[in-house]
């Protein structure tokens, strides 16, 4: 396989409603799409970081300068570009897993489309649908929250996960669980937003039969989260904590988690993603597919991940419509509560040219032959 062109397209998708976590507010999702032809085919991929480095150290201009700088011209100088040789050809520049994961995943679909193998099928999975839960940013008040949440389970969302910060913790989350009752599957996600002096605060969140709570404390603090476990009955999930097999393996030998929230993005790539998956999987420790408000292109990927064996817990792979009016592809719908697994060639799904070009801001290409 030889690479042709590689084009960074700049895209601007306002949201259906602001959707606020510990981090900001969030009114449009403004990222980049990669795209990867080769001789064989064309592969997409979205980056998962924002604008600003808030939720990330990495963020949308920095990538776009190492891509074009250091990680681009260390993949087209390989005589035969391959995404199992992706990693080792980028492992001298140091960090920047979003920016690496972009070109990883846009040669990977590509790749998977020249051979019309499904990514779901390349990644091990052994399902064709999964169960979706569904993401509830902060609010400005109980009543407004209550609504959100009765409107996504009359969707018919399998789970609830509840976005919290100090100040919005114990009062929303006691409400949720009081309106909907004991069967509903809630969690809560904290984005960072606590240290370890909150624990007993923390500690109060038990009496509500929470799934998890997610990353409560700093990312680099797995003994910080560590002594929080001896102190909770909540298990607590890592998220921003975990961008390695490694990590995954050290925060395990810890006691530091319970759960582990894998995001493709954030780990460099679904290679990574799926070691991560193996790693859990031998220490039983379930893990789910957590979100970036990502649009069709990285959601398909996402769910072809989500349909590996150890997947067990509902992800944060939401409808199209749970963020965008328009999507760049066919819209994912949910059915009896799941989402279904793209079976075509690559991804599985064909970006819409109207609708790219609707959301595009710019293009630019970072190389071509």
């Amino acid at each position: 396989m030889k690479i042709e062109l590689i084009e960074l397209v700049e895209v601007r998708l306002p949201l259906v409603r602001p959707f606020r976590t510990s981090c900001g507010t969030d009114t449009a999702r403004h990222t980049f799409l990669l795209r990867v032809v080769t001789d064989a085919a064309e592969g997409w991929a979205e980056f998962g970081g924002d604008p600003g480095p808030v939720y990330s150290p990495e963020f949308a201009a920095g990538a776009e300068r190492v891509l074009l700088d250091h990680l681009v011209p260390r993949v087209t100088a390989l005589h035969r570009p391959s995404a199992a040789r992706i990693a080792e050809a980028l492992s001298p520049v140091k960090g920047h897993h979003m920016a690496k994961a972009l070109l990883e995943t846009a040669i990977l679909d590509a790749e998977c489309r020249a051979h019309a193998m499904p990514l779901a099928a390349y990644l091990g999975a052994v399902r064709d649908r999964v169960p979706a839960g569904v993401s509830v940013g902060i609010t400005d008040t109980i009543a407004d929250l209550l609504t959100s949440v009765s409107g996504y389970l009359e969707e018919g969302y399998v789970r609830i996960k509840l976005k919290i910060e100090p100040g919005w913790d114990l009062e929303p989350v006691r409400a949720v669980r009081h309106e909907f009752g004991d069967g509903l599957v809630l969690q809560a996600d904290a984005n960072t937003a606590y240290s370890l002096a909150d624990a007993e605060h923390l500690r109060r969140l038990d009496a509500f039969g929470l799934v998890q709570i997610e990353q409560p404390l700093d990312e680099d603090d797995l003994r910080g989260h560590a002594e929080l476990a001896k102190v909770l009955r909540t298990p607590i999930c890592l998220d921003e904590s975990i961008r390695s097999a490694r990590d995954a393996a050290t925060a395990i030998a810890l006691g530091a988690c319970r759960i582990v929230n894998v995001k493709p993005s954030r780990v460099g790539g679904y290679l990574e993603a799926r070691r991560i998956h193996d790693v859990c999987a031998a220490h039983g420790i379930p893990v789910w597919c957590g979100g970036m408000l990502e649009t069709g292109i990285g959601r398909a990927q996402n769910l072809a991940l989500a349909a590996l064996p150890g997947f067990v817990l509902p992800n944060d792979i939401s409808a199209s419509s749970r963020y965008y009016a328009e999507d760049l592809t066919e819209p994912f719908e949910l059915d009896d509560g799941c989402l279904r697994v793209p079976d075509g060639p690559g991804s599985g799904v064909t970006v819409l040219p109207a609708a790219l070009r609707r959301h595009t801001v710019s293009t630019r290409a970072l190389y071509a032959r």
